[in-house]
């Protein structure tokens, strides 16, 4: 949303302030269906109605609870209005699966938005947005999308690192990574988290798991073998 469409609408919610007229609030959800579209795009990657709805409902709370005293223009105080509304829904509805690394950029979006806002009273774009958290516009898109749809009705082919960083996984192979351990046996997610995550020796795992040193390389040698595959995919 341009910083002319955020005039427009203080300039109709100023209007309304002043007459309260049916015809005049009607003029700010018009103009506020910008600001509450921009967000849907943003949290769910598409156009969803009921997250329309959500923001709409953000809207008009703003529309009644705003006050001038509080010092923020009321296209701000709206923007937050609106963006905690559909937040709200996002993660009432969010009932899928979605990797550790998608939660974690969904989550850096959130804070960008937020911060952005905060500061600027702007409100970022969707390319904006991407460029600064270095993921690809679709892929920003795309990662938004999982957990109000099912995992394998997420584009991940789109989901990239637009310039690779030195000693940082790239988010698309992080994504292999965690669909590689996903299909692993609960044993052998076991070992690979206390031999990578927990830094743990053979041994001090084989001691926590309750087996052997040498099944645990015997487990460890298999669950590399078959992550392998999905790399070479």
């Amino acid at each position: 949303m341009s910083l002319g469409q955020q005039s427009e609408l203080e300039v109709r919610y100023l209007r309304y302030r002043q007459t309260r007229s049916a015809e005049d609030l009607a003029e700010v959800v018009v103009a506020g269906r910008r600001l509450v579209s921009h967000f849907v795009r943003i949290y769910t990657g598409n156009i969803c109605d009921d997250a329309l709805q959500a923001g709409m409902e953000g809207l008009l709370k703003a529309v009644r609870r705003y006050d001038p005293e509080i010092g923020a223009a009321f296209s701000t105080y709206a923007a937050h209005c609106v963006m905690g509304e559909i937040r709200h829904f996002v993660r009432k509805e969010a009932a899928y699966y979605r990797p550790g690394c998608i939660v974690e950029l969904q989550f850096k979006v959130d804070h960008y938005v937020e911060q952005i806002l905060k500061e600027t009273e702007s409100l970022p774009g969707i390319e904006e947005i991407a460029a600064a958290l270095n993921v690809r516009k679709e892929g920003v898109l795309q990662a938004m999308r999982a957990g109000l749809v099912a995992f394998d009705e997420v584009d991940l082919s789109k989901i990239r690192t637009e310039k690779h960083e030195t000693f940082r996984l790239p988010i698309e192979d992080r994504l292999v990574l965690q669909q590689a351990l996903k299909k692993l046996s609960k044993l052998q997610q076991k070992v690979i988290y206390f031999l990578f995550y927990r830094d743990l020796t053979q041994v001090e795992a084989a001691e926590k798991l309750g087996i052997s040193q040498r099944q645990v390389s015997r487990v460890l040698h298999k669950s590399l073998k078959e992550m392998e595959k999905d790399f070479r995919r």
